[in-house]
């Protein structure tokens, strides 16, 4: 289990009714993506915080390695639109770092509402609402199966990561990087097989490749909370709008 997964099943708000957390989740990423970076995007990142923080009981420095995580890539895009390649060479884009920091505000308030639903509903509770909603069953089965393929993957790297470690396989650089491309390499057929013999259990079990079957409790929404959620949308869509 990944840590996002376990956060997702431990926290505070995890018996909430997923109608709650996805008008909040994403609503903050709609707003993210519609309003002017400059000032909704930071109240949308201090907006998320507090609630996974307060709200979902996630402490903040597991928060902030979570959100930290998806910056590299955001950065490095952000980067490519400082300089510009031209005949003379590499030069500063003339707007470049305005255009720059506004897609880092932006990316890093969407990524922030995105996170809002993500580490307070477990995949299984948002399969279960993408069947209610008409999804086709085939979409739905492939996303759950992709995230189980994930976990296994992820799980499989560990073991072999610390089993490296156990044979003395990361007490200097070479060795460390030696003992990385052996696990990059065997990775795939490993997981894989683990893969497969837990679809031949599964088998065994008479699972004819139906949707699993989850039992979950069903929260009655509050109205009283839905009230609240938009308030607080409109007064972020107020926010970034009026405030220059």
């Amino acid at each position: 289990m990944t840590p996002i997964d376990r956060i997702a099943a431990t926290n505070r708000w995890r018996g909430r009714p997923l109608v709650e957390k996805a008008l909040l989740g994403l609503g903050l990423l709609a707003l993210a993506l519609a309003l002017p970076p400059w000032p909704a995007a930071p109240a949308i990142l201090v907006v998320a915080t507090l609630v996974v923080t307060r709200g979902a009981g996630v402490p903040l420095a597991t928060w902030a390695k979570i959100l930290a995580a998806p910056l590299g890539f955001v950065l490095t895009g952000a980067a490519t639109l400082i300089v510009t390649v031209g005949d003379h060479g590499v030069a500063l884009a003339p707007g470049g770092l305005a255009a720059a920091s506004a897609l880092t505000l932006r990316a890093t308030a969407a990524i922030a509402g995105l996170l809002t639903l993500t580490l307070t509903t477990p995949a299984t509770d948002l399969v279960a609402a993408l069947r209610r909603v008409g999804v086709p069953a085939e979409i739905v089965e492939i996303a759950l199966l992709t995230h189980r393929f994930l976990l296994v993957a992820g799980d499989t790297a560990q073991s072999m990561n610390a089993a490296q470690a156990a044979r003395l396989g990361h007490v200097d650089w070479k060795r460390r990087i030696r003992s990385t491309g052996m696990l990059a390499a065997n990775l795939l057929p490993r997981t894989l097989d683990r893969a497969h013999r837990l679809e031949q259990g599964l088998a065994a079990r008479g699972w004819t490749g139906a949707s699993l079957a989850v039992l979950r409790p069903e929260p009655p929404v509050s109205i009283r909370r839905l009230a609240a959620i938009l308030a607080l949308l409109v007064a972020l869509a107020l926010f970034g709008c009026l405030v220059p």
